[in-house]
């Protein structure tokens, strides 16, 4: 993806340049409580993630979280993009976001962008998205999104029960 763009918003690779940000968003306490704590103490730590993360998956498989930025300011807000996780069939939608940019509908201009995205750019005939039980934000959102729920799924790296989505097919 060299960058996809909204109405409001640019989406485009994260790079390690990002460092401040990815650290700042994945200490916000609601990452920490829904998604969970991936151990970035510091700024090397953030690099690392992105480098380990993100950009990995660009290289093998063409996709990843991408950088959500306003399209005027350029100012970062959150992550979007598609995971795909070894202990799931298909790729799943991830997003997250900095709390002051929660209810302007961003989330959900950016989650349309990027599945339309693994549609069109990458011919996924599915994509699944995963939720903590209790994420209620995020329940919502997969739900505008066309999602449908499918059951349950475990985690294997903390064994929590995770709600789990599909989109409808096209």
């Amino acid at each position: 993806m060299k960058g996809v763009e909204t109405d409001r918003l640019t989406l485009r690779k994260l790079t390690i340049e990002d460092a401040e940000f990815i650290y700042n968003l994945l200490n916000n306490p609601s990452w920490l409580q829904f998604i969970g704590d991936k151990n970035v103490q510091t700024l090397e730590d953030a690099r690392d993630y992105i480098w380990n993360g993100p950009v990995a998956m660009y290289e093998q498989l063409g996709f990843g979280m991408y950088l959500v930025e306003l399209k005027t300011e350029g100012t970062p807000i959150g992550i979007c993009g598609l995971i795909k996780r070894e202990w799931l069939k298909d790729a799943d939608i991830g997003y997250a976001f900095l709390p002051d940019f929660w209810g302007k509908g961003y989330a959900y201009e950016a989650a349309s962008a990027v599945m339309a995205y693994g549609k069109n750019g990458f011919g996924f005939k599915y994509i699944l998205g995963i939720t903590s039980m209790d994420n209620e934000r995020s329940i919502r959102l997969l739900e505008k999104l066309g999602m449908k729920e499918e059951g349950t799924v475990q985690s294997p790296s903390d064994d929590e029960e995770l709600k789990l989505y599909i989109s409808e097919e096209e």
